[in-house]
Formats: C-alpha cells, sequence, structure tokens
C-alpha cells in the first residue's frame, strides 16, 4: 500500500464543525431516553407474555452484576485511550497509527471480555448449545455435510443444526471446522480467533476513511474507532469476525478505486473475493453492497468492478459446486425464523428497539457524531454532483450508506432482537461519525463511550 509517513500534527477541527455542542448533547440526550423506553416498554409488554424472548429488554441479556479479571484491565485500557488517543493519532506516523489502533482494539475487546472471566468470557462462548462448535464432528466429511445441509435448517428436521449455524451459511461453520482441522480446535482458540480478527476491523475502517476522505479525518475518527461499547459483542462472538471480513472488504475496494494501493486490479479481486466470502458468513451481509456502492459513488468510478465481480463469484461458484444451494437455505431460513422467536417477537416493538440496541452498542459519541451527519447529508449529496465534496461531507455520505444499509436491515423484519451483536459490521462504519465532533470535548465524549461499555458489561450477562 502506498502511504506517506508524516510527523506533523492534524490539530485543526474540520470545516463547519465548530458549533452545536448543545444539540451534540441533545442527540445524545435523546438516545439515553430510547434506551430507557425499550427497557421500560419491553419489561411492562414482556412480564406477561415472554415474546419478546430476551431476559433484559431490549438487550439479550441478564441483568447480573459481577467482576472479573478485566474489571482491572479494561479501565486502564479506557483510560489510556482517553488520555493519550487524540494526542497520539495526531502525532503518529501514518503505519505508527494503524499498528497501535489495532493493539489498542484488541486490548479492549480483550479486557472487556475477560470481565466475564476466561471461561465464561472466551474459552466457553462458541461451546454452548446454539453455536458453531457444536457440529465439528459433523463435518469430517465436509462435501457430504455441504451437500446434506438445507435438509437440516428447519427446526423439524431430522439433526436440525443448532440456532447459529442454521441461521448463517456454512462458511460461517467452515471456519471453526478449518481452525480445527489445522490443530486449532476449542472454544479458546476460536474465541482468539474472533478476538484478533475482530480488532482488525478498526485498521479496515481507518483505511477506507483515509482514501475515501483525507487523513486528517481518519486521525480523528480512530480513538472513537477503538473505544466504542460494540466492543462487549465483538469478543468471541463469530459475528465480530464477520463485521472485520466486511469491514476489509470496502476498505480493499477503496483502495483499488483511489488507486492508492500498489496493485488496485489485485485490490479489488481481493475485495470481491471477501464479498463472495462475507454472503456465506451470514445471509444479512449482503447489504454491505450499499457501503460498497457509496464507494464507487465517492470515487466516481466503476474501474474495479470488473475484478471485483470476478472475485466475487469465487466463493459462490466453490460452494454451489459443493452442493450448496444459497437461495434454497435462505427461504428456509426464514422458515425456521418464523418457527421460532422471529415468529413471536412482535415487529412493532422491535422495529424501533433495535435502534436502542444500536444506540447502547455504538455509544453517546457516535450518536451526537450522527447527528451531525444527517444534518450534513443533504447539503454533502448537492456537493457531490458538483464533484466538490469536503472531506467531512464524504465521510457523511459513507456513515449515511451504512446507515441506510442498518435500516433495511430493521425494516425487513429478520431482525428482531440481539441486534447489538448481528449489526455490528454496519455499526463499525457508523463510528467514523465522531469525527465531526470538535476537537475541544473529544476527551469527554470517549469517556462517555468508555462509561457505557464498562456499565453495560459489568451489570449484564450479554448474551454473546
Amino acid at each position: 500500500m502506498k502511504t506517506e509517513d508524516r510527523t506533523e500534527p492534524a490539530i485543526e477541527p474540520l470545516p463547519a464543525q465548530r458549533s452545536g455542542h448543545r444539540r451534540d448533547l441533545a442527540a445524545a440526550a435523546a438516545g439515553v431516553v430510547l434506551v430507557a423506553a425499550a427497557v421500560l416498554v419491553g419489561r411492562a409488554f414482556d412480564d406477561p407474555a415472554r415474546t419478546l424472548v430476551v431476559h433484559w429488554p431490549p438487550l439479550l441479556a441478564t441483568w447480573y452484576p459481577h467482576l472479573g479479571p478485566g474489571t482491572w484491565i479494561a479501565p486502564v485500557v479506557a483510560a489510556a485511550v482517553i488520555a493519550y488517543g487524540p494526542v497520539l493519532a495526531d502525532r503518529l506516523r501514518w503505519r505508527g497509527l494503524l499498528l497501535s489502533c489495532y493493539a489498542a482494539s484488541l486490548a479492549w475487546v480483550l479486557s472487556l471480555a475477560m470481565i466475564d472471566g476466561w471461561g465464561r468470557g472466551i474459552a466457553e462462548r462458541l461451546t454452548t448449545k446454539h453455536e458453531y462448535l457444536r457440529v465439528i464432528g459433523r463435518f469430517d466429511d465436509i462435501g457430504a455435510a455441504l451437500h446434506g445441509f438445507n435438509g437440516h435448517i428447519l427446526s423439524g428436521a431430522p439433526g436440525n443444526w443448532p440456532a447459529h449455524v442454521a441461521g448463517h451459511p456454512p462458511g460461517a461453520t467452515l471456519t471453526f471446522v478449518l481452525l480445527d482441522r489445522i490443530g486449532l480446535g476449542g472454544g479458546a482458540w476460536a474465541g482468539v480467533w474472533c478476538i484478533a480478527t475482530g480488532a482488525s476491523a478498526a485498521v479496515a475502517v481507518l483505511i477506507a476513511v483515509r482514501v475515501l476522505a483525507d487523513e486528517r479525518t481518519a486521525r480523528r475518527a480512530a480513538p472513537f474507532v477503538v473505544l466504542a461499547p460494540v466492543a462487549i459483542w465483538a469478543g468471541t462472538s463469530a459475528d465480530g469476525y464477520f463485521a472485520a471480513v466486511a469491514a476489509w472488504t470496502v476498505a480493499l475496494l477503496a483502495l483499488a478505486a483511489t488507486r492508492r494501493v500498489r496493485g488496485p486490479a489485485a485490490a479489488a479481486l481481493g475485495a470481491g473475493l471477501l464479498y463472495g466470502l462475507t454472503c456465506y458468513l451470514s445471509y444479512g451481509l449482503t447489504l454491505i453492497a450499499l457501503p460498497l456502492l457509496a464507494v464507487l459513488v465517492l470515487t466516481r468510478t466503476a474501474r474495479p468492478l470488473f475484478h471485483f465481480v470476478l472475485g466475487a463469484l469465487v466463493v459462490p461458484v466453490a460452494f454451489t459446486l459443493a452442493g450448496f444451494n444459497w437461495w434454497e437455505a435462505y427461504h428456509l431460513l426464514v422458515e425456521r425464523y418464523y418457527q421460532g422467536a422471529g415468529g413471536t417477537r412482535p415487529y412493532w416493538y422491535w422495529v424501533w428497539a433495535n435502534l436502542a440496541c444500536t444506540a447502547v452498542a455504538v455509544g453517546p459519541a457516535t450518536l451526537a457524531g450522527l447527528r451531525r451527519s444527517t444534518a450534513g447529508a443533504p447539503g454533502a449529496v448537492r456537493t457531490l454532483r458538483s464533484g466538490a465534496a469536503a472531506p467531512s461531507q464524504r465521510l457523511v455520505l459513507l456513515v449515511s450508506a451504512a446507515l441506510l444499509a442498518l435500516l433495511a436491515a430493521d425494516l425487513s423484519g429478520m431482525s428482531k432482537a440481539e441486534t447489538e451483536r448481528i449489526w455490528q459490521p454496519f455499526m463499525l462504519w457508523l463510528l467514523p461519525a465522531a469525527a465531526l465532533l470538535p476537537t475541544r470535548g473529544r476527551r469527554g465524549w470517549l469517556a462517555a463511550q468508555a462509561v457505557v461499555a464498562l456499565a453495560v458489561n459489568h451489570l449484564l450477562w450479554t448474551g454473546w
């Protein structure tokens, strides 16, 4: 990748983003009200009926105040990012910043997971009855397992798959099967895999923001991309791994479209390959096509499309030849979804309570940034047409595309609850909106992010 190291600090605020502090606070407060309403309405409605199928609505969690080894580590990581993150983001060389962000993201995710302890927080999370590791033995013959995969999706089918295996294309399960094949079997290695890959998503987001907006914007976003409450669900959740694959898809396409890499064709091919894999990790992640489309719109080019499409065909063709039918599986999943929780969870509640889950996961700083992003979206669209969009406006358009993908998932009715975990691939692209906040007060917003994450992780026992 072509990069130019720099030592000059980027300390100036983004243009036209110096005011509006009270409106930012109001946006964060609105998020608090939304979450409180989802909690109160959820508890009042669900107590007699139990149709929400979560223990602590709107989150899939249980009230369980607790401490663990991470209790003493996570606050230290948060304090370090709050105290030094903004300064280091301004002053480190670019490659050093990316390495630092990966290390900080890894430390944050791992320390939050360790609040629940090594066993229950990491090593055992992917071994429960709903998870992928419960079926590793049924994939001794991978070809036969793929050929017969769809026959075990429905709840009434003989040997029906556990919830997460049935709820995803087999690319998700195969990841853990292959880890087992190379000697990294068991819950501990699976958890470490999800944490290590999931933390890399922060690097992918910053690379994409740098080439699509500019480096200063990416530097301002860096501490907020690292220190987000969504890290609670990135720890040992396979969705953290899915989010990283999707994030690198967008980053590679951005590098190819802007030709900020030595081999743009190879980057486009890699982006396509990862997008194909993304679609075979989770059905809903086909919606990552919206941020990918935003990349092409922002760069005003279709040059990478040929190599992207070529790469995107590889995984689907391989799975189809192996006997797995994606479309049939998806329709069977919809049927299973309504056989179970999807058939009892009321749409009228989750269509807005899902957004309350998102508010918790992205944190108050992101909500304030989204307030600025939404306000600036019409102007950003107008300037894009003229080809004169400022970096902050280009960021607004990228964030808006991710927000549209999230809203599409919400309105689909196939996302009722658990979205604090499931929507990680979309939430990641909302986090850079905090770069729009003024320089003054950045540490306060970062502290608010940390407080939400630490409070949720200590007071609730999250399901994933």
